[in-house]
């Protein structure tokens, strides 16, 4: 073992086992740790063997980083579907407690304790037949004062306070071929189409594409069905909530409120569940490439019997042979864990830049833990599969080694 002409017997006689032919950082890490050109040369002799186990270890990183970012991907992309969802809050009448309409003065309490608040939109609503022409559609019909504090208009202009005129939806101005100047019939009333909403992104409390919007007092009833409010962030919202019931359910549970925030944290409960699962099914094939490497090593082992029984002969105790063991299985694990690692960044890039055209968000810090942890476990993996046949070389006697080498 003086120089790689005397190992090229055991099947390398090339010049690359020798450090001082190894290039740069590679070099001064072999001199410095001399059971990894050791590992190295063993591993060598049966290349084949030892890229299908290395091969194993870079499909299970692969598959354990791949899954965990693809999880990631689709958290963002829901997310970016769902739109800022947790800063809204809907106030409702209590049925349960006999509450059929919130009246002018629960909107006047609703308004003083909403003070983090950017919006307060009572809204009515009712169901009646638009027609233009020859054209009619049964659609919801709601009634705000203030629509303009929850909509944008892609045509025409929201009045800032709805006093005349109605603002349709744009699904509904689609099908009507309607736009800003219109006329149209909303029931037994004639309106003028102020503006036709923006196409809603995200997810809504109210969603009046398919409707239209009138001044609240063309809408039958005298109380309020819903209030929405919104604030500039959950946190904002959740304060919000908690003013309104101590407001209006201190005597009397007169209202109930849907906090959206509740959907944005079951969303992320679901997505963390669906990552777990994910990557569970990844750490299968990591298991698997284990087992390879389990065999890997025996055979090695078996093979090298008689050299092992020489290094036990001449002195070399049994720890010394459990690290040379371990360290090839590590080295095994360590190459293959780095080379699944990067196609798993460079497959995480192309994921999110079809799914999320941004394949920056990649980078976020839970995608990078991912990595690392696929990468140390495959390491882990790895020295565990090498313990036995570790100990199994360390144990064996040399002069049986010797004998059968």
């Amino acid at each position: 073992m003086s120089d790689a002409s005397t190992d090229g017997g055991h099947g390398n006689g090339d010049d690359s086992a020798d450090p001082d032919a190894t290039p740069g950082l590679l070099a001064r890490l072999f001199r410095a740790f001399p059971a990894l050109l050791m590992a190295r040369r063993n591993l060598s002799r049966n290349r084949l063997r030892s890229a299908l186990a290395v091969l194993g270890i870079v499909i299970g990183v692969l598959a354990i980083a791949s899954l965990g970012m693809f999880g990631t991907t689709l958290r963002s992309g829901a997310t970016q579907q769902l739109g800022d969802i947790g800063n809204e809050l809907q106030v409702s009448p209590n049925l349960d407690a006999g509450v059929e309409t919130l009246t002018d003065r629960d909107i006047e309490r609703i308004e003083r304790a909403s003070t983090g608040a950017t919006a307060v939109v009572p809204i009515r609503q009712d169901r009646k037949l638009v027609s233009r022409g020859r054209e009619q559609s049964a659609v919801t019909v709601y009634g705000m004062e203030n629509p303009g504090d929850l909509y944008a208009a892609r045509d025409g202009r929201i009045p800032e306070r709805l006093r005349q005129g109605a603002v349709v939806g744009d699904s509904l101005a689609d099908r009507l071929e309607l736009q800003a100047g219109n006329t149209i019939r909303v029931g037994n009333r004639s309106y003028r189409v102020a503006a036709v909403l923006e196409p809603q992104e995200g997810f809504s409390l109210v969603n009046p594409g398919s409707g239209v919007i009138v001044p609240p007092g063309d809408v039958a009833g005298d109380g309020w069905g819903q209030v929405v409010v919104t604030a500039e962030s959950g946190s904002q919202a959740n304060a919000t909530a908690a003013a309104i019931r101590e407001g209006l359910n201190r005597r009397e549970q007169r209202v109930t409120i849907f906090e959206l925030s509740s959907v944005t944290e079951n969303i992320g409960q679901f997505f963390g569940i669906l990552n777990a699962f994910l990557i569970g099914i990844g750490s299968i094939s990591l298991v698997v490439a284990g087992v390879s490497i389990l065999n890997v090593m025996l055979m090695s082992t078996v093979e090298r019997r008689g050299e092992i029984g020489v290094l036990r002969a001449v002195g070399v105790q049994k720890r010394d042979v459990i690290r040379m063991i371990l360290a090839e299985a590590a080295l095994l694990g360590t190459v293959g864990g780095a080379i699944g690692a990067v196609l798993a960044l460079g497959a995480g890039f192309v994921l999110n830049q079809i799914v999320l055209s941004d394949p920056l968000v990649t980078l976020q810090p839970i995608n990078l833990l991912y990595l690392v942890l696929a990468f140390a476990f495959a390491l882990v993996t790895s020295v565990l599969s090498g313990l036995y046949p570790a100990w199994k070389a360390a144990s064996s006697d040399p002069v049986e080694s010797l004998r059968s080498g």
